[in-house]
């Protein structure tokens, strides 16, 4: 019944004129925000996913993201093909989930304050690919379950760290912004951003990770002179 399919494969003649022989019903675009945030880029295909609509026609489109300005929101109609302006769109105002803002010299110690009594699941983001590494060691040898990830693992060592943290085998899982897409665990207690993301979408993306099954849960970002 659902066919996942990246928009580079899209492109693929072969897989058009399959694709036409088969009764498809809606054409969801997950992640939609990525076509302005990617597709002018260094992955075009996103801006030709409304090629589709040539060899199926009728099939409702529809757009998902849960990050995007007003600006992206346009964009995506406009790429899309959309005949008309149609936005559903809710408040970003998660009623559980409490923000907390640090002022930290010693970002470490905080952190380690932070996750010394959590007992759920908890992200911890970081800017760089040896920081994660850095963090990670340094939580388990505080007696704190925690692995890393970033995008230089290769595909086997991301895809069992991933499984390990969704199991919840380990608690807490420091990442690069890699860890991101496709991340839908109902029960993260906790996101904390070790630095400041680039943008505020970024922001929201990434802490709207924590609370997915609507209990109370908290995003801390800490940062300090030298972040700014």
């Amino acid at each position: 019944k659902f066919l996942y399919v990246s928009p580079e494969r899209l492109m693929n003649q072969d897989f058009q004129h399959a694709l036409a022989e088969i009764n498809i019903n809606l054409i969801a675009v997950d992640e939609a925000h990525c076509i302005s945030q990617w597709g002018y880029d260094f992955r075009p295909p996103y801006l030709k996913i409304a090629k589709l609509r040539e060899y199926l026609h009728g099939v409702p489109v529809l757009a998902l993201t849960a990050t995007a300005t007003t600006d992206v929101v346009e964009d995506i109609q406009q790429k899309l093909h959309f005949k008309k302006h149609n936005v559903f769109k809710a408040s970003f105002e998660r009623k559980n989930l409490a923000y907390s803002v640090y002022r930290e010299s010693d970002k470490t110690y905080r952190i380690l304050q932070v996750l010394s009594n959590e007992k759920g699941s908890a992200i911890v983001y970081v800017r760089n690919r040896r920081k994660t590494r850095e963090l990670a060691e340094i939580l388990v040898k505080n007696k704190i379950g925690a692995t890393f990830y970033h995008a230089g693992l290769n595909a086997a060592q991301r895809d069992e760290r991933q499984k390990e943290w969704t199991k919840s085998r380990i608690q807490i899982i420091v990442a690069t912004n890699a860890f991101g897409m496709g991340i839908d665990k109902p029960d993260v207690r906790q996101v904390i951003h070790y630095n400041l993301p680039s943008d505020i979408e970024s922001y929201f993306q990434e802490a709207g990770r924590a609370g997915r099954d609507g209990k109370e849960s908290v995003a801390s970002l800490l940062f300090n002179n030298n972040d700014i």
